[in-house]
């Protein structure tokens, strides 16, 4: 991207080393499949995505699931996010009552209304 700054670290891995440990580099050919991983503050891997060249990545799905991990690690645990949440949309309480039951407590038309 000429003439555009990036407000994120990125890198290279012309040896496919970190696609190694990822296990997502593609020996055969010689290159890596397109990986995403969403790495939290403690060093743990919450989600992964991998994906072939031909099929695109959805880069504001990623953006979502990294606020909804967010949301979660704020709250140490008591709000989760549906499928689907989005910032200021309904969140869910944790606990015995919900499993099974997440349907009674949120509706999908809800999740996806901006």
């Amino acid at each position: 991207m000429l003439g555009k700054d990036i407000p994120f670290p990125m890198l290279s891995d012309q040896n496919g080393n970190v696609g190694r440990l990822y296990g997502v580099y593609n020996e055969e050919a010689g290159v890596q499949d397109r990986g995403r991983f969403i790495i939290d503050p403690d060093g743990v891997v919450q989600a992964y995505e991998v994906m072939t060249s031909p099929v695109g990545r959805n880069v504001q799905e990623a953006l979502r699931q990294i606020q909804a991990f967010q949301l979660v690690r704020e709250t140490k645990g008591a709000q989760v996010t549906p499928s689907g949440w989005k910032p200021g949309k309904k969140v869910l309480k944790p606990g015995v009552d919900l499993v099974g039951n997440v349907w009674k407590e949120w509706q999908v038309k809800e999740a996806f209304e901006d």
